[in-house]
């Protein structure tokens, strides 16, 4: 059984073959951008959706939703590299970062969310729930494996362990479950809100052995100055800051994945089906090639 369950894209475009050949690894490709959305109408349903479930949504849990959903609809974006070839994942996967807490220590670790596009709001906060309640309860088993596999390798270790973790994970896309590493562990997508921090901008670096294209940072919700029917108002509104690699997504791409996350955050009901009793989104702009203009 593979890591990673993916489909070569073919063919690639030129430019796709220059971009890999240019940066040889993930440590310099990134690229960044902030969209800046306006969040009143995504804070109503929000506030709606608490009463009619009983379920502390947050705005991450809905940015994780629709990055999901941009994900879906540009399927070029949801990708790794191995051997210098792009290949798609099969499932729209994401995983969150967990802060952690011992001894007066902050530790920050991950939750991974699988086919995040097929589920609805309430499914995706019970699950993060259960699993940051495993986490921070130390009783996710693979995480926890893993974790004692970090202490006990040397420092000046660590460097080459990592590579060679990710290499045969991902570039010989073995499983290693054996090991204490989960399948595909992060997914073609990691959110991290920097929001609570009181931060409104903020990009996450990219992680060479993750083998994720896509970070997303929800910043700071605030009351800022917007036009609307030509007459400046105050409303709400928030960055949402990504950092990308750029062998494997670019401009077009980066476009295609902000105007979805836009229309879902000044549209939320058109996506999420009356307060998501079951959450049917409507259906997300047709998935396009990078060949299509």
């Amino acid at each position: 059984m593979p890591n990673v369950d993916i489909k070569r894209l073919k063919p690639v475009t030129p430019f796709r073959k220059i971009a890999i050949g240019t940066w040889q690894t993930a440590y310099d490709p990134s690229i960044y951008g902030t969209l800046k959305v306006r969040a009143d109408r995504v804070l109503k349903y929000i506030e709606e959706f608490r009463e009619k479930t009983g379920r502390k949504l947050t705005v991450t849990h809905v940015v994780t939703k629709a990055l999901a959903l941009a994900m879906k609809a540009c399927p070029e974006a949801n990708a790794l590299l191995r051997w210098n070839r792009i290949y798609l994942r099969q499932s729209v996967d994401i995983s969150l970062l967990v802060l952690m807490e011992k001894d007066g220590r902050m530790d920050l670790s991950s939750t991974k969310l699988e086919n995040v596009d097929q589920m609805s709001l309430v499914d995706i906060v019970d699950r993060l729930q259960e699993n940051v309640d495993r986490i921070r309860k130390r009783k996710d088993k693979s995480l926890e494996k893993t974790r004692q596999t970090m202490r006990q390798i040397p420092s000046f270790f660590i460097n080459f362990f990592l590579k060679f973790i990710a290499f045969m994970a991902y570039t010989m896309n073995w499983n290693l479950k054996w090991m204490g590493v989960p399948k595909d562990t992060f997914g073609g997508a990691i959110v991290t809100s920097i929001g609570p921090l009181g931060l409104d901008i903020g990009y996450v670096p990219i992680v060479p052995y993750s083998r994720v294209p896509i970070y997303v940072a929800p910043g700071e919700i605030h009351l800022d100055a917007v036009v609307e029917d030509g007459q400046v108002i105050a409303a709400p509104t928030m960055n949402v800051n990504a950092t990308f690699d750029h062998r494997v997504v670019d401009g077009g791409h980066a476009a295609m994945l902000s105007k979805t996350l836009r229309d879902i955050f000044e549209k939320p009901y058109k996506y999420f089906d009356s307060l998501d009793s079951e959450d049917q989104p409507a259906p997300a702009p047709e998935p396009r090639s990078e060949l299509q203009p």
